[in-house]
């Protein structure tokens, strides 16, 4: 295939936040970075040496925005806000964990771990319509950027999304793969869809916790 035509992705989920190592559903609500997560953005820039790319996007959400600055900060890379790639709304389950979830809200949580593809969580976003925004919003980018390398910094919930793009998996199966922070997911986009190059790579960090399952 013309290499012209593949436009080839390179998305890292946010680094750590402190609601993360709660396992607090953050979706919209506006979360930093903790010190973990920035020393994980610094790897990031340091494992990205040796890469270019034509553009680089972020989710404007601040635990993406920060990583994103702090790991282009050496690379002479402008980072453009992006709010297609934002995280899901999780509507009423926003700001609490799971365990809280079942017991103050039991017909979310019941939605969520089924992964409901209509459920909006009352004043959020359904799955089908989260998906639709982050494979529209991708494509986008595939059809801009044709031929180049694009940089994305973005949430454990739109990568959920372009992983079961990428394999043909439903998106109301449970998930069986890793969404770690700051990790490197490698994909490319051509004529014939998407490919998988490689996934969850955290070779340049020391730790990295997996998005919530449950």
């Amino acid at each position: 295939m013309n290499s012209a035509h593949i436009t080839r992705f390179c998305l890292i989920r946010h680094g750590e936040t402190d609601w993360n190592g709660e396992k607090r559903i953050q979706g919209h609500i506006d979360i930093d970075l903790n010190a973990t997560g920035e020393a994980q953005a610094r790897a990031v820039g340091q494992g990205l040496e040796g890469h270019s790319f034509a553009a680089a996007y972020s989710s404007d959400l601040q635990r993406a925005w920060r990583t994103a600055q702090i790991a282009t900060a050496g690379m002479g890379l402008a980072v453009s806000p992006a709010p297609t790639f934002r995280e899901r709304h999780f509507g009423v389950l926003q700001g609490i964990t799971s365990h809280e979830a079942s017991v103050q809200r039991p017909h979310a949580h019941q939605h969520h771990l089924a992964r409901t593809p209509d459920y909006d969580y009352e004043t959020g976003e359904s799955l089908t319509d989260f998906a639709a925004r982050v494979t529209t919003g991708l494509e986008a980018l595939a059809a801009r950027h044709a031929g180049q390398s694009v940089l994305i910094f973005t949430h454990g919930g739109v990568l959920d999304v372009v992983y079961r793009a990428a394999t043909g998996r439903a998106l109301e199966a449970p998930r069986d793969f890793k969404l770690p922070n700051a990790a490197f997911n490698w994909l490319e986009h051509g004529p014939n869809g998407w490919r998988l190059i490689s996934w969850a790579d955290c070779g340049h960090l020391n730790r990295a916790l997996d998005e919530v399952l449950e």
